[in-house]
């Protein structure tokens, strides 16, 4: 998607905020319903939720590649999202009670590394369907991926379900979307100019009423909640969370800004932007697991505190992707320390995530987990607008102070982990 947002915001003729709903439009709804996809998958069947996910992201992304105007792409988006949201915790649940032991533990690291190696893979096809093909075919290749993956489940997966699952939080999950969907829309107003309109005032505050509404209904619904309150009180719990949603929210900014901006006004194409990214999923993949084992032989408090300043270091370097940067001197040093970075982290932060709470809430805290890293992700889009919006020289230096404040939040993920995680302890096999 990233390295096909501006061949998107041209075939269209779309403005700044409309290219940041394109991104956002997804991340949405996939933020807000991910604990409640999982939940509804421990209710009425994990196979059979991530069956209808995957058919519904199957068919929102043929309505993203036939879309003959955009509020139909953003809505189609949006779908994709909720597709999103029902299969993600399905699929890692379905492993979790097909498996146990060092088995699960090998499982898991194969759904994680399988997700990597197509992180790897996925910026170079998009960006060579995109130049060859053109970019509905971004979403036209997810079809035979959707009836595959369909395909494998109903032949080879069991069903399974957690008896007596009662975290069906509809109302939460509503608060939670309109919450979110109207902070979202706020800032993305607000980004555009830098100004605070009446409508970006209104929007703003009901979404954070919504979002105040959100905690009181979960509060009222004490530990049938989909996000039980009482959680909050671990300071790990808290810290770690925090600590996922600043580095998340800087991360994404980078990984949305950087191959705009080198497509736009860098003169790359679609696939040499894909390639640029390459150190990102080539490093992570083949050292996040080396990584975990040294986290959990050291304790993970020590590399959440380097791997964020590590991050931080990166965004720092995108100073280095000007006009008239070479590859070598630009966008590859910021790309590979950035790489290192989030390798020295993720691992360490998904395990302590884990290991911060008690068994009976593993799976929630985890799903809450990947559900603040989104988060991060969609405010982080939100807050692009002005840099979106510009071009040429003014693009490259509205890209250098984003990432200069991407930075200081990256290093603000690494104060946290030095202030609120006395003690982290990893989940252990």
């Amino acid at each position: 998607m990233n390295v096909a947002l501006p061949a998107i915001r041209a075939g269209y003729g779309a403005g700044a905020q409309q290219v940041q709903w394109v991104v956002n439009a997804y991340l949405l709804p996939l933020s807000a319903l991910l604990l409640l996809g999982g939940a509804v998958g421990d209710h009425y069947g994990r196979r059979r939720l991530l069956v209808v996910g995957t058919s519904l992201f199957g068919v929102a992304s043929l309505t993203c590649a036939l879309a003959p105007s955009l509020p139909l792409l953003l809505v189609a988006r949006a779908a994709q999202g909720i597709g999103a949201a029902l299969l993600l915790p399905n699929s890692l649940a379905l492993l979790n009670a097909a498996f146990s032991g060092e088995g699960r533990g090998r499982a898991v690291g194969i759904w994680a590394a399988s997700g990597a190696a197509m992180a790897a893979v996925a910026p170079l096809l998009g960006g060579w369907l995109v130049d060859s093909v053109g970019w509905p075919a971004i979403f036209y290749i997810n079809l035979p991926l959707a009836a595959g993956a369909i395909f494998i489940a109903v032949r080879f997966v069991d069903e399974s379900r957690e008896t007596g699952a009662g975290r069906t939080d509809y109302a939460g999950a509503l608060l939670a979307t309109a919450g979110l969907g109207g902070v979202t829309y706020g800032l993305t107003l607000w980004s555009a100019t830098r100004h605070f309109s009446s409508e970006a005032v209104v929007t703003l505050a009901l979404g954070i009423v919504m979002l105040c509404c959100f905690l009181f209904a979960e509060h009222q619904r004490g530990e049938r909640a989909m996000m039980p309150l009482q959680l909050f009180r671990n300071l790990c719990f808290s810290g770690l969370n925090l600590l996922t949603f600043l580095l998340y929210g800087a991360f994404g900014a980078a990984m949305l800004l950087i191959p705009y901006v080198l497509i736009s006004s860098g003169g790359y194409s679609p696939v040499q932007a894909g390639l640029a990214m390459l150190p990102l999923p080539v490093l992570m993949t083949s050292a996040s697991p080396k990584m975990g084992g040294l986290a959990a032989r050291i304790g993970a408090r020590l590399p959440l505190i380097v791997g964020p300043f590590v991050v931080a270091a990166g965004l720092a370097l995108s100073w280095l992707i000007t006009p008239d940067s070479s590859y070598w001197s630009g966008p590859f040093p910021a790309m590979l320390v950035m790489a290192l970075g989030m390798t020295i982290a993720v691992a360490p932060l998904t395990a302590s995530v884990l290991g911060s709470v008690e068994e009976r809430h593993v799976a929630m805290a985890s799903g809450f987990n990947s559900a603040v890293a989104r988060t991060g992700g969609l405010i982080a889009t939100a807050l692009l607008g002005a840099v979106l919006a510009s071009q040429g020289e003014q693009l490259f230096a509205g890209f250098h102070v984003a990432m200069s404040a991407s930075a200081a939040v990256a290093a603000l993920s690494s104060i946290v982990a030095v202030t609120m995680l006395p003690g982290l302890k990893m989940k252990k096999a």
